[in-house]
């Protein structure tokens, strides 16, 4: 089955609100989109979300990429060979993960939708479905509650709450929402790199009592180093995140015990078969896996749902970076129900075009 035609383009999205993490306010995200036809009609879509701070490519770049004759020469293509198409898009765009990954996920769900089935039917569903965090930005302790009590009225059970700017603010805000919701909510943390060490351990024993899940890329990379130090106890219960952005920085942490737990994100790691290394070598080697996201379409928010539920060492979902989206090229995807993320299995990732 020929491709006969792969048409990107570029689609600014504003937020439902903004947001602040350690290092930035976030009030809109643009984002690129990838549609690749084949000769019966089927049409693949695929999705980037680049992150420039963490991989170093955006947006623009991105599209630029998928403009070029590389991608126009997929015209001619069989689709059967998509496999072989994703690692010359890896030649071709070395280190550039939006690019491979809006190219990755449209060849996905171009494929599985020829074959009618679902992406995760044709790696093999191991996981039925897993409740979703949802995250809270750096905000003060009062309006901290407030999300979280909108998040708990809403049906979710578990928070993600952004922190890294001032460590005694963020156990404050840990403290106060322990006291107010007790073992109603779970508690996720993400410093974004925003800690030193001697933060970290403060942080870690002022709420080592209060149930936090897992504490998410502490500190800076580079700065990796610097965690050998400390003790089993804490190291497991830290997620890699911007350190970890292909097989090889998996297999380098693995080899150390860096982390316990490895946050893999489509955007960081170029897409699906990205994510499948990273995810053979923590499965290999004891480590969770983390599911994460950036502010993203329903596209690539579905496509990782579907990796996440083929890997049996899947663990943590944290998959909401379209629920904040004023607007949205596709529906559907997955369903939610009380925090709780599934799949519908469609053929593809079972989206729908809006």
């Amino acid at each position: 089955m020929k491709i006969v035609e792969v048409k990107p383009y570029l689609k600014k999205l504003t937020l439902t609100k903004p947001y602040t993490i350690a290092y930035d306010t976030i009030t809109d995200v643009e984002l690129v989109f990838l549609e690749i036809t084949l000769e019966n009609g089927i049409i693949g879509i695929g999705s980037a979300s680049p992150a420039e701070a963490v991989i170093g490519e955006n947006s623009q770049q991105t599209f630029s990429n998928l403009q070029s004759g590389f991608i126009q020469n997929l015209v001619g293509r069989d689709i059967r060979h998509f496999l072989q198409i994703i690692f010359e898009t890896k030649q071709i765009f070395p280190l550039l993960a939006g690019t491979q990954a809006a190219i990755d996920i449209a060849l996905h769900d171009a494929f599985c939708k020829y074959l009618d089935i679902s992406v995760v039917d044709f790696y093999g569903q191991k996981i039925s479905s897993l409740p979703t965090s949802v995250t809270i930005g750096i905000m003060d302790v009062n309006e901290t509650l407030e999300e979280a009590r909108n998040f708990e009225q809403l049906g979710f059970k578990i928070l993600k709450v952004k922190t890294g700017l001032d460590v005694d603010t963020d156990i404050e805000r840990i403290i106060k929402l322990r006291e107010v919701f007790k073992n109603r909510l779970k508690i996720r943390i993400d410093a974004n790199q925003g800690y030193s060490i001697n933060d970290l351990l403060k942080f870690y024993q002022a709420t080592k009592n209060l149930d936090v899940e897992l504490i998410e890329q502490p500190v800076l990379v580079g700065k990796e180093d610097t965690l050998d130090a400390l003790g089993e106890d804490i190291r497991k219960k830290i997620a890699g995140d911007e350190s970890l952005k292909n097989a090889k920085y998996a297999i380098q942490f693995a080899n150390k015990k860096t982390f316990g737990i490895y946050n893999i994100k489509l955007m960081k790691c170029g897409g699906i078969i990205g994510a499948k290394d990273i995810a053979s070598v923590a499965q290999n080697t004891g480590i969770d896996l983390f599911w994460g996201c950036n502010d993203e379409s329903i596209v690539s928010i579905t496509a990782a749902l579907h990796v996440a539920y083929s890997c049996p060492n899947t663990k943590y979902i944290d998959l909401d970076g379209s629920f904040d989206l004023a607007e949205d090229l596709v529906k559907n995807g997955f369903s939610l129900y009380d925090g709780y993320m599934k799949i519908n299995k469609q053929p593809g990732f079972g989206f729908e075009k809006i």
